[in-house]
């Protein structure tokens, strides 16, 4: 068994937003499968299962992912633990994978860290930095641009398929294979 966790906020307001990504691509993974939903409160998230795989969106909102993730794994004691996030310290169109280290700053990263360790996969999707600092939060809170929207879904189809690829394959292969790095337009580099 193999847990792929998207991450994001729960709300309906959230939805588009840049700190969603992780959602968006649990939403993309599961396009077209027959799986089982398997919803339970102490899992605090929604839980899907399609053969082997389990796909998890938190329902505990970003700071508190940690707490959903550390639920279900305890629970079906999963082989291999991938997360997809949304990543600042990436320009918009790329797409990078690491096993264990730093969470960058990222509170969804800092939760899971704190319950279930460093020993994880992640799918880091470039969101891009404004360049003031103060402007931080309402950029990750904020919708992709019309421009951004663009690329979107070749963003999230890209990212939807290391997933897998990470399941079958060494990480420096996947790393190899599915990064991206597109060419945009100069409008589009934060």
């Amino acid at each position: 068994m193999n847990l792929i966790v998207g991450l994001g906020n729960p709300e309906v307001k959230y939805h588009n937003n840049r700190h969603n990504i992780g959602f968006m691509v649990i939403d993309k993974l599961l396009e077209g499968l027959s799986y089982t939903t398997l919803n339970k409160p102490a899992f605090r998230g929604n839980l899907y299962k399609y053969h082997n795989l389990l796909l998890l969106k938190p329902q505990t909102y970003m700071n508190l992912s940690g707490e959903s993730v550390h639920a279900v794994s305890d629970y079906f004691n999963p082989e291999k633990i991938i997360v997809i996030h949304d990543d600042l310290d990436l320009r918009f169109g790329v797409l990078k994978f690491k096993y264990e280290g730093g969470n960058g700053g990222h509170n969804g990263l800092k939760s899971i860290d704190a319950h279930i360790g460093k020993s994880y996969y992640r799918v880091r999707v470039g969101i891009g930095k404004p360049k003031d600092k103060d402007k931080i939060i309402s950029h990750v809170l904020s919708d992709f641009s019309t421009r951004e929207k663009k690329y979107l879904d070749e963003i999230i189809d890209q990212a939807a398929r290391a997933c897998l690829h990470l399941i079958e394959m060494p990480l420096q292969t996947v790393a190899q294979r599915d990064s991206l790095n597109l060419k945009l337009t100069n409008e589009l580099l934060i």
